[in-house]
């Protein structure tokens, strides 16, 4: 059995990164899947999912300042629309996570969020979520 639901994310900064968890756990809550994983996925070439610490907010601003460092957004690229950078950190961070499924939620750590990765904003993205018992 799985079931596949979608939300909006607007993001409101060229380069931010949105806590998706709790749309995430309604995803896996509606499911009624007990036991088994979510694919959370963003169908975006500019774009990233990520697990990382969602206690402290420097945390996310770190993350962001670290990737503009190594992949500035102007450097010299060809792609015609101007945001190669964009599409770089996307595949450097990925378009999608997993995370184990027990109880009819999410397994996390104490301090792990799941997060939304913007490096072209501001848009109107879509993520999706499947569930897959098991």
């Amino acid at each position: 059995m799985s079931a596949i639901y979608s939300f909006t994310v607007h993001t409101e900064s060229h380069s931010q990164m949105i806590d998706i968890t709790p749309h995430v756990r309604k995803a896996i809550s509606e499911s009624n899947i007990k036991s088994g994983i979510a694919i959370i996925f963003s169908s975006h070439t500019t774009a990233g999912i990520t697990i990382n610490e969602n206690a402290d907010p420097d945390v996310k601003r770190d993350l962001l300042y670290a990737l503009e460092k190594a992949v500035p957004w102007e450097n010299g690229y060809h792609h015609s629309e101007g945001n190669s950078a964009a599409h770089l950190k996307s595949s450097i961070i990925g378009c999608s996570a997993t995370v184990i499924v027990n109880n009819n939620a999410p397994v996390l750590g104490t301090w792990q969020g799941i997060y939304f990765c913007e490096f072209d904003g501001p848009r109107t993205r879509t993520v999706f979520v499947k569930v897959i018992e098991g």
